[in-house]
């Protein structure tokens, strides 16, 4: 655990000091795996970085600023009364760099940063930094069309923090990828975080971008949601325990999607298997949430997965899906992966270090999917046969 402390204090230093034009030229700061993209497109766009609330957004794009944004007041805040007022002027402070945090929660946003990006163009980059409802609301009109990049950022893992041993990965297990959490490595703190947390999603967040009429209901479907990974999700069954119809809880499942509290990976239908074909799997973006160490190793490796799609899609324009594979003898693989629609290569998790999975022999023979890997939190690490591989998580994130 001892890298991840060091971690801490090279995370933190970019919160509490300014100290750089880039995080690329500074050995003091642990840059997060974004920069050096946001770097390469701030060069001729906007960017824009959405994801789920205490991810880091905000610290990350302060680590941009140089010292001289101390004193000019570059990095703008629309919930600083100060901010909100130089934003609304349009009076901006001279500086090779603006950084505009929750902009999009005023009505106009998009209008606005549309008129400062064409005036400045050339002379000033803009990063906007927001939860879900900047994902959401940028899709509302096409006035910023071309004029800038989308980027989600997602919690720490193994291989964005470059640290593979087993205690270091017992304590991502625990405590999730989330910056706060996971450094502090405080159970106390931990659980009073996964609250509060739990709390400004339901109250700020779903409040500010939709409008509900149970909230009650909707933050205890929330909290139902942990015991629920890892399996083909049954709304009828989550309708029934809260007691409201079909329709309602899928659009509530709908809106904890937008608010990056979970996501859902629909089945990979291979045309020589009976594959199901609607049934979702629903996981966490905190997989520090779920109780049961099996479903909450399944949650991490799906987190990492995930990770590896929305990056390359992101940053390179191409298609990436996370599916599972399962047919209706229940035969199932935990993860495959798309690249415009044609699978990359597939996953199945394993807490121990079990034999290759029957499963895995199964639909190799009946699949195009042109690798397996089963991994797993012990040391083996072999090939049984052709295309397949069975190894520890940690040496599969050193290469994925």
């Amino acid at each position: 655990m001892g890298l991840l402390l060091n971690a801490y204090f090279l995370y933190y230093s970019t919160l509490y000091s300014l100290v750089t034009a880039s995080p690329m030229h500074n050995t003091n700061i642990k840059a997060r795996y974004l920069a050096t993209t946001i770097s390469r497109f701030l060069k001729r766009k906007m960017v824009f970085v959405g994801g789920p609330r205490q991810v880091g957004k905000t610290t990350m794009a302060v680590s941009f600023l140089s010292p001289a944004t101390k004193t000019n007041l570059s990095y703008l805040n629309w919930d600083d009364i100060k901010s909100k007022t130089i934003i609304k002027s349009g009076e901006l402070p001279k500086s090779p760099l603006l950084v505009f945090d929750e902009i999009h929660k005023y009505k106009r946003w998009r209008n606005l940063i549309k008129g400062y990006y064409d005036r400045l163009s050339g002379e000033t980059a803009i990063i906007v930094t927001g939860s879900a409802r900047l994902d959401f609301y940028r899709r509302g009109g096409d006035s910023l069309m071309g004029r800038y990049r989308y980027l989600r950022l997602h919690p720490f893992t193994l291989n964005e923090l470059k640290i593979f041993a087993p205690s270091d990965l017992r304590a991502l297990l625990k405590f999730g990828g989330f910056p706060d959490p996971l450094f502090s490595q405080s159970d106390i703190d931990h659980k009073l975080w996964l609250k509060e947390r739990l709390y400004r999603i339901v109250n700020d967040d779903i409040r500010d971008l939709e409008n509900v009429r149970e909230y009650n209901l909707l933050e205890n479907l929330a909290e139902l949601l942990p015991s629920k990974v890892g399996s083909p999700l049954s709304v009828k069954s989550l309708s029934e325990d809260l007691e409201v119809n079909h329709r309602t809880v899928e659009s509530w499942l709908d809106i904890l999607e937008k608010v990056y509290y979970c996501y859902r990976i629909a089945p990979f239908g291979a045309p020589k298997i009976r594959a199901v074909k609607k049934a979702k799997k629903l996981y966490l973006w905190d997989w520090s949430a779920i109780p049961e160490p099996g479903f909450r190793f399944e949650n991490l490796v799906a987190g990492h997965l995930l990770k590896y799609c929305h990056y390359y899609e992101d940053t390179e324009g191409d298609t990436y899906e996370l599916r599972y594979l399962r047919d209706t003898d229940l035969r199932e693989i935990d993860f495959v992966v798309l690249k415009n629609t044609k699978p990359l290569f597939a996953v199945e998790c394993k807490t121990g270090e079990k034999g290759l999975s029957k499963h895995i022999e199964y639909f190799k023979t009946r699949t195009k999917i042109p690798a397996f890997y089963q991994v797993h939190l012990g040391v083996k690490d072999y090939v049984p046969q052709t295309a397949v591989r069975v190894l520890p998580f940690t040496t599969f994130c050193k290469e994925l």
